[in-house]
């Protein structure tokens, strides 16, 4: 059984740590203050008990002892001096007790020998006012340990909640770079007055993706000239081939050169599209009519259903491009029948085959892998490729998922490709709207 992980922010990490350090320190503070002032208290008890307890036999000893009783509440051979008290007494000496009394208020006792042998004692209990202050400190120590407590918290929530926002917001840059947003600099969405480590992750993170970006560079680079070098030879190949004599291993050899032009030119779109310099021409048209016309030509067995009929702001000549490839990844690694649905901005493109990959549903399209092991196998994977490319050119988004969960019986499912077209048009890319006939003869009226 998998152990679920307890997800917590930083802001609350450093809140919780910061008050639990404050709670123990102010534990140990209002602890040491506690004993302090009450050892305090009880010695100034203790000389106070001494004091008295030498008037009172200052007093007695004036009034001639053998008069009477001793005066001020001190008595003579008490028998209930503690044992301790007594035996200092013994050694000829004054001393002062201290002892913990039922209900916790402590007893003081003070004794003196006198010259006859007789003890003087003085028994009180510890004074209402000293209880008092004691409990007054001991309330205010928790009122005061309670607020460092509180105070902490709120500190702790203050820098952790700066260094969570700098956190996210480096995490939402990097999550921009990974959507290929190449401009975007995690340190300077971060910012801010203050440096931390923070910066360094950042500057790490910029540094990783600069790299990563080069390596990019140059790999497209290289395809590209490589598809751009094969490009000639393959075309005269292909012109080689027309002037063959007829027969089997003419359109063997036709095929197959046809077959390289197309790959070449698939990877010299792959890498225009990667380089971003794509821009779209676009013009307002009804999405429903532009699909069910255009896959009338391209596969007139596939079923066009338009629920909502809908004007777009787009380039007809790449989304039919993507239409083309989705079409013809369905014929390929799919089975009939083929349904496309349009509603309002959305079409949707669904067969009822194996149903995609679940390398192609976790990571995206990817080119030159085709997902064999789970559908037909033939092509080079460069169809949904190229039409993820152009969706973003668009402004569009293409998602892809499976009509049956993961183990379903194939052919009960099929593979279900959704592209979604934008309300406005894509002005980031650079692309400019063309008017329709209508408009353009009203804009010149």
């Amino acid at each position: 059984m998998k152990r679920r992980a307890l997800r917590t922010g930083v802001r609350w990490k450093i809140s919780i740590a910061i008050a639990g350090v404050g709670a123990l320190v102010a534990v140990a503070l209002s602890l040491v203050v506690h004993n302090a002032a009450r050892v305090s208290m009880i010695e100034n008890a203790r000389e106070v008990q001494l004091e008295r307890l030498l008037g009172a036999q200052r007093f007695y000893e004036a009034t001639n002892m053998q008069k009477g009783a001793p005066k001020f509440g001190a008595k003579l051979n008490d028998p209930t001096i503690p044992p301790s008290l007594r035996e200092e007494v013994r050694k000829n000496r004054r001393a002062t007790h201290v002892a913990e009394g039922p209900d916790g208020v402590p007893d003081v006792w003070a004794a003196v020998p006198l010259a006859n042998g007789d003890v003087l004692s003085l028994h009180t209990r510890f004074a209402d006012r000293s209880a008092t202050i004691m409990d007054d400190l001991d309330r205010a120590l928790i009122i005061g340990s309670v607020s460092v407590v509180f105070g902490g918290c709120a500190l702790g929530v203050l820098i952790g909640g700066q260094l969570s926002r700098r956190l996210r917001k480096a995490a939402a840059a990097a999550g921009l770079v990974a959507q290929g947003q190449t401009d975007v600099r995690v340190r300077d969405s971060v910012g801010g007055v203050v440096r931390d480590e923070t910066d360094e992750l950042a500057r790490a993170v910029d540094a990783l993706t600069d790299a990563l970006n080069e390596r990019i560079e140059a790999e497209r680079r290289v395809t590209a000239d490589i598809a751009h070098e094969l490009r000639t030879p393959v075309t005269g190949l292909l012109t080689a081939a027309e002037l063959l004599p007829p027969g089997r291993p003419t359109e063997l050899v036709r095929d197959r050169a046809q077959a390289m032009r197309t790959l070449v030119e698939d990877v010299l779109e792959v890498a225009r599209l990667d380089s971003a310099s794509e821009r779209a021409e676009l013009q307002e048209l009804p999405l429903g009519e532009f699909v069910s016309r255009r896959i009338g030509v391209l596969d007139p067995e596939v079923t066009v259903r338009v629920v909502h009929e809908s004007w777009v702001s787009t380039d007809p000549r790449r989304l039919e491009r993507i239409l083309g490839n989705l079409l013809g990844n369905a014929a390929k690694h799919g089975s009939t029948p083929v349904e496309v649905t349009v509603e309002g901005r959305v079409v949707r493109v669904r067969d009822h085959g194996p149903g995609f990959p679940e390398e192609l549903l976790r990571d995206g399209p990817s080119r030159f892998r085709t997902g064999s092991m789970d559908r037909a196998g033939h092509g080079h994977g460069l169809g949904l490729t190229i039409a993820s490319g152009q969706a973003r050119v668009l402004g569009a988004r293409l998602t892809f998922r499976n009509a049956a969960p993961s183990g379903a019986v194939e052919g009960t499912g099929g593979a279900i490709a959704v592209l979604w077209l934008p309300e406005h048009a894509p002005t980031n890319t650079g692309s400019f709207p063309v008017l329709r006939m209508a408009d353009q003869r009203q804009a010149s009226d």
